[in-house]
């Protein structure tokens, strides 16, 4: 899974770090949203993928890695 994020657009709203703490945190500096995690596991995908749907202006992009068909 490929994981960006657009600091032109993040605002620090934190979302990322609460949902999946494992994969981004926060700058100290000025709360920015960083990754801890360049290529999570699979086992974290689906949080990232929450993580990036949950981000107020849409910061966070994600790429590969499909979700699993019902």
């Amino acid at each position: 899974m490929d994981i960006s994020i657009d600091h032109d657009k993040c605002i620090g709203a934190g979302q990322c770090a609460l949902i999946a703490p494992e994969v981004f945190d926060q700058r100290v500096e000025d709360g920015l949203s960083v990754l801890l995690v360049q290529d999570p596991g699979a086992d974290q995908y689906e949080a990232v993928r929450e993580a990036a749907e949950m981000c107020p202006l849409g910061a966070i992009s994600t790429a590969g890695a499909a979700r699993p068909r019902d």
